[in-house]
């Protein structure tokens, strides 16, 4: 047959704190399949960074160029970052650091795909890898925030 020539082998979701969708069906498909899961938009367009923290910084992509993401996205979501925030300091991480190492520690996430428009960005994600590993605690802090 010639569907059956390509397996698919990996797919490519958004998938970050903010947004959990694929735990629903598609994590427990692609860990009974094989199938690697290589996340996109990991950082929620710079909402699980510090960026957003204190509010909409004036040179933000939010103030200026609202295509992906709105003032309403950052005031929607600003309690659970600031939660999130803390304890990822509790965990002498920044809140990108841990968010990418939340993916990172899960083994059905292959690959993390985060994108940079400054290089310190890229060096500033590779400390994510630091630490990968999360306390049931700090996991079930993480669910009861991330999931509301």
């Amino acid at each position: 047959d010639r569907y059956n020539l390509y397996p698919i082998t990996v797919v490519q979701p958004q998938y970050n704190l903010n947004d959990r969708y694929i735990e629903h069906e598609i994590m427990g498909t692609c860990r009974k399949l094989g199938i690697g899961i290589t996340t996109f938009s990991p950082l929620a367009q710079g909402l699980l960074t510090d960026r957003y923290l204190n509010g909409i910084p004036a040179d933000s992509r939010v103030a200026h160029d609202p295509r992906f993401l709105h003032a309403d996205d950052v005031t929607r979501v600003h309690g659970q970052i600031m939660a999130l925030n803390e304890i990822a300091k509790q965990r002498g991480q920044t809140l990108a650091e841990m968010s990418l190492a939340w993916l990172l520690h899960d083994d059905a996430v292959t690959s993390v795909l985060a994108g940079a428009s400054k290089p310190q960005q890229i060096i500033d994600n590779i400390g994510a890898l630091k630490n990968t590993d999360f306390s049931d605690e700090e996991l079930k802090a993480i669910d009861e925030i991330s999931m509301q």
